[in-house]
């Protein structure tokens, strides 16, 4: 019976000797270390990376400190060497609070008085006082929104601009115009019917006072 004989090795034109073939299952033992060592090298990166998403996604951030309310009536105060105008400064109750309060003086240097509120309800309105304005600036300010009627609050006729069905009024959602002695007034914002109501009375009654 005749022995067999071992496999022609193709890179050697001949079968491989006992240390060649220990070598080269040396060698393949080695590059199998060595890829299962990257492999487990990049499941640990990849892991470790996970768990810094995940730690940056859970982490409680601590609360952005809240913007103290402006003196809106102090403020005035300080503006008031401006102009013998008296400056609008609405009386609102515990729960409005004031985020602007300042003189600002445009490209026709009409000088103009803002003060704008955060809603109990988290809206937004203001109140806009240009003195000596003309009707230029008047229908620039209000971004030439259309009159939709009359409304008089506290003995003081406002000129309606209701926009809330426009499709995107921004801040002038609602707005009510009026002229008073040198002042030209503009009440606008986003807030609701009761709350642009009452701020409303707010700023006539500040109008009336002045009277």
């Amino acid at each position: 019976m005749s022995r067999k004989q071992p496999p022609v090795v193709a890179e050697l034109g001949r079968p491989e000797t006992p240390d060649e073939a220990a070598a080269r299952k040396a060698a393949s033992s080695r590059r199998h270390r060595e890829n299962r060592t990257f492999t487990n090298l990049l499941a640990a990166v990849v892991v470790c990376l996970a768990v810094v998403v995940v730690m940056v996604l859970v982490v409680v951030r601590p609360p952005m400190p809240e913007r103290e309310p402006i003196d809106v009536a102090a403020a005035a105060e300080r503006s008031q060497i401006v102009t013998d105008e008296p400056l609008i400064v609405p009386g609102l109750p515990e729960g409005w609070a004031s985020n602007a309060a300042e003189i600002r003086t445009g490209d026709d240097e009409i000088v103009t008085w803002y003060a704008g509120y955060v809603t109990p309800a988290e809206q937004f309105v203001f109140v806009r006082q240009a003195i000596d304005a003309n009707p230029t600036w008047l229908v620039t300010a209000i971004e030439s929104a259309r009159p939709t009627g009359e409304r008089t609050i506290d003995g003081i006729t406002w000129v309606e601009h209701d926009q809330r069905d426009a499709e995107d009024p921004g801040n002038l959602a609602y707005v009510l115009t009026t002229e008073h002695d040198a002042s030209t007034v503009i009440v606008g914002g986003t807030a609701d019917d009761a709350e642009l109501q009452q701020f409303a009375e707010a700023v006539s009654a500040e109008l009336a006072a002045g009277e």
